[in-house]
């Protein structure tokens, strides 16, 4: 049955999948290539704090004499008549900036981890909506099939007694006009499931796989949206979105960035030996050798500046973002409060006794209980009944989705 009813959608597919939402996860973080493409931000900003914890590496300099006019020799390095030089020197790093950068390199470890847990938010919130818009969308798609193949018996009927005089064309085209009708609602949500299926199939890495939703309607109708206070809500957003947290780093990072370039104000030190053979005042002659720049001109003043500039502008950002964070809790909660709320308020018990309930209008209708306006307008209201309830459900899964998003955490 279930294959029957996506034969439209499988066309041009392979494969069909019946998939729950865990299961959809696993693959997604399994093989969807974008984030297996973020995934490596990681291990280079980690790379990079390794590299910032290294040390200046040592400049060894050897000259030689390369031609001694007097002995006409070429070239002349010899230890009784030649000439060369040994110099080492080491960069010594003061005002501790080799530990600044080291932090600085942490930071930025710390802030692609909030990237990456962001983008995995944001993917999965697409996931989870594409998910439960393909569920919906499949559930209308049975209810339509059966209406239409009711009106379409009862067109096949109208033809025939038409033919025979006893009913006017009239009431067919009545009757035909609400199964184009119903034709053409269920095209578009067969549409909105097509578009929703690609999606998914570019999440889950599996184009020519039609997937079919199972979720777990029993943990649905376990939510109680009304029973989660919204300040333990806002107090879970701040702990767990990484968008949040990613502002908050940087804020810590620019702090750290002014405290590297005053230090940057200070000199290093360039320490060094070297040793002369025969050019200096006496052969085998050693050295010490002290070289520091004197910060006569440039002290890293527009660093400094430009550095305190920004810790100001990160601080402003990231309050923005925490408002931003609790608007979105705050409007996510209205909205799936509110779709709950309605939800509860619609009895559509009676959707899924469509069958009977048809039978009986339909029996009605041909002991002219009814009247054909009668059965017509049974059909166009249980047509908009379908599209009501299968919009109000979608509404409550992606409401409480987005509510999970707000939060950061299911």
């Amino acid at each position: 049955a279930v294959l029957g009813l996506l034969c439209p959608f499988l066309a041009s597919a392979q494969d069909s999948l019946r998939i729950g939402l865990p299961e959809a996860e696993a693959r997604f973080l399994k093989s969807n290539l974008t984030v297996l493409a973020a995934k490596y931000d990681i291990p280079i900003a980690s790379a990079l704090v390794m590299q910032a914890k290294l040390y200046p590496n040592p400049n060894l300099q050897v000259t030689g004499g390369l031609y001694n006019p007097d002995l006409k020799k070429f070239p002349d390095v010899s230890n009784q008549t030649g000439q060369y030089t040994f110099d080492v020197q080491q960069l010594i790093i003061l005002a501790g900036k080799r530990a600044k950068q080291v932090k600085m390199a942490t930071l930025n470890l710390d802030m692609a981890q909030n990237r990456f847990y962001d983008l995995l938010r944001n993917l999965k919130y697409a996931l989870h909506s594409d998910f439960y818009q393909i569920y919906t969308g499949l559930e209308a798609i049975k209810a339509y099939d059966a209406q239409i193949a009711t009106l379409q018996s009862l067109v096949e009927q109208y033809k025939a007694l038409e033919q025979k005089g006893v009913v006017t064309g009239k009431d067919r085209i009545r009757i035909q006009s609400l199964l184009y009708g119903l034709q053409s609602s269920r095209q578009q949500v067969q549409q909105d499931i097509t578009d929703a299926q690609s999606d998914l199939q570019l999440l889950l890495h599996g184009n020519g796989t039609f997937f079919v939703p199972v979720p777990e309607l029993d943990k649905w109708k376990a939510i109680s949206v009304s029973s989660l206070p919204l300040q333990s809500l806002v107090d879970s957003a701040y702990n767990n979105r990484f968008d949040l947290k990613l502002a908050q780093t940087n804020v810590r990072y620019s702090e750290q960035n002014l405290a590297l370039q005053k230090a940057m104000a200070v000199p290093d030190l360039t320490l060094g030996a070297q040793f002369d053979k025969r050019g200096s005042y006496v052969n085998n002659a050693n050295f010490l050798t002290l070289a520091i720049d004197l910060p006569f001109f440039n002290r890293n003043q527009g660093n400094i500046k430009a550095a305190k500039l920004g810790v100001e502008q990160d601080k402003m950002r990231a309050d923005i973002q925490k408002e931003s964070v609790e608007n979105d809790v705050m409007k996510a909660y209205s909205q799936a409060l509110n779709a709950e709320k309605t939800l509860q308020q619609i009895d559509g018990s009676y959707l899924a006794n469509y069958q009977e309930i048809t039978a009986k209008m339909l029996e009605n209708f041909q002991k002219k209980n009814i009247s054909l306006l009668e059965l017509t307008d049974f059909l166009d209201s249980y047509k908009e009944s379908i599209l009501q309830m299968n919009q109000l459900t979608t509404n409550r899964f992606l409401a409480v989705e987005s509510l999970s998003y707000a939060v950061g955490t299911p």
